[in-house]
C-alpha cells in the first residue's frame, strides 16, 4: 500500500474516531411532557322584547298608556349593570313648538303588573334624555331585579313595567297638535367584576 494510500486510511479512521467519540457526547436518555391550555370567552347578550313597547295615535293631554316589555339575558355571563339611555326626535307638525314636546311626556316606571299604580320612579323624556341611569345601582328596576342579588342571570328573563303619560298642565297647549315624537331607548348591559377561575 503506497503512503498516500495509508495517510487516506489513516486520516479516514481518525475522522470516524471522532466522530464516534463526538456523537457519544450527545446520547442520553430523554423524555417529554405537554401541558395544554385552552379559554373559551363567554357571550353578554341582553334582548328587549318586544322592541317596540308603544305606537299610539291620537293622543291629548291628559291621556296616559301602560306597556310592558322584557329584558332577557340570553348571554352565557350574568349581567351586573344595565345602563338606560333615552334619545327622542320630535317632528314639529306645525313649526310653531316653543317648547320641547317631551318636557310634557312624563315616564313613571310602574312596580309590577298587580300593581300597575304603584310608581317606583318617574321623570320626563327631557330629563331622561340627559341621565344614564344604572337600571340596578339607581333603584329604577331594583324591585324586578333584586331578588336575584341586583343581576340578571344568564339565561333569565324580567318584565318590566312603565306608564306612559301626556301631562295636561291646564295651559295652552295647542303647539303639540299633531306633532309627533320618536323614542328610542337602550338599555346596555355589563358584565360583573373579573373572578378567580
Amino acid at each position: 500500500m503506497s503512503t498516500k494510500k495509508r495517510l487516506g486510511l489513516g486520516l479516514a479512521t481518525a475522522a470516524l474516531g471522532l466522530s464516534l467519540i463526538g456523537g457519544g457526547t450527545y446520547a442520553y436518555f430523554s423524555d417529554t411532557a405537554d401541558v395544554q391550555a385552552k379559554f373559551a370567552n363567554g357571550t353578554l347578550v341582553l334582548n328587549a322584547q318586544p322592541t317596540t313597547i308603544i305606537d299610539v295615535n291620537n293622543l291629548k293631554p291628559g291621556d296616559w298608556m301602560n306597556r310592558s316589555f322584557k329584558l332577557k339575558n340570553a348571554g352565557s355571563l350574568d349581567i351586573h349593570k344595565i345602563l338606560l339611555k333615552t334619545t327622542y326626535n320630535v317632528i314639529d307638525a306645525n313649526g310653531n313648538n316653543t317648547e320641547d314636546f317631551g318636557k310634557h311626556i312624563r315616564v313613571n316606571f310602574l312596580l309590577n303588573g298587580d300593581k300597575i299604580d304603584t310608581i317606583i320612579f318617574w321623570t320626563t323624556l327631557d330629563q331622561l334624555k340627559t341621565m344614564t341611569p344604572d337600571a340596578i345601582e339607581n333603584d329604577i328596576f331594583i324591585p324586578w331585579l333584586e331578588e336575584r342579588g341586583g343581576k340578571l342571570p344568564a339565561g333569565t328573563s324580567d318584565e318590566l313595567y312603565v306608564q306612559f303619560q301626556f301631562v295636561e298642565n291646564h295651559q295652552d297647549q295647542n303647539q303639540f297638535q299633531g306633532d309627533k315624537l320618536d323614542l328610542t331607548w337602550t338599555f346596555e348591559g355589563y358584565q360583573g367584576h373579573g373572578v378567580e377561575k
